[in-house]
């Protein structure tokens, strides 16, 4: 199992006025694991992009346990359990600095062919990188 983990501090604007996360920013949390687990497997999104593969979320789902609140460390680790085709599947957990589970979430994105707006396989030089 691949994993990559990020951590960043919770920022004023991504709050509500009781100083609770709002539920949305969750979202660009796991784009933000996403992406940096990408890039530790030698990955980019501009490359797949420039090589005309894209990858839409096509299933997000989370599971809120705990609030994080303003100032807050949190950690995102981000999980690949099995090797990709057409599809690849993310999960995830968000931690704070005492380590209490904020949330578990779990993503979906399809490998899809921008000139045709058309699902393919995962390219083989992901597949390549990949441990799983």
């Amino acid at each position: 199992m691949d994993f990559n983990e990020i951590s960043f501090r919770v920022r004023y604007g991504e709050t509500d006025q009781m100083g609770v996360v709002y539920h949305g920013n969750y979202a660009q949390y796991l784009e933000m694991g996403r992406v940096e687990w990408l890039r530790s497997m030698g990955i980019s999104y501009k490359a797949m992009e420039e090589n005309g593969i894209m990858l839409p979320v096509i299933s997000l789902n989370i599971k809120f346990k705990k609030s994080a609140v303003y100032d807050d460390l949190i950690t995102v680790t981000t999980y690949i359990k099995k090797k990709p085709m057409v599809k690849i599947e993310f999960d995830y957990e968000i931690r704070n600095q005492e380590g209490d589970l904020l949330i578990e979430a779990n993503t979906v994105l399809a490998f899809m062919d921008m000139k045709s707006n058309k699902p393919v396989k995962c390219p083989d030089y992901i597949l390549d990188k990949l441990n799983v």
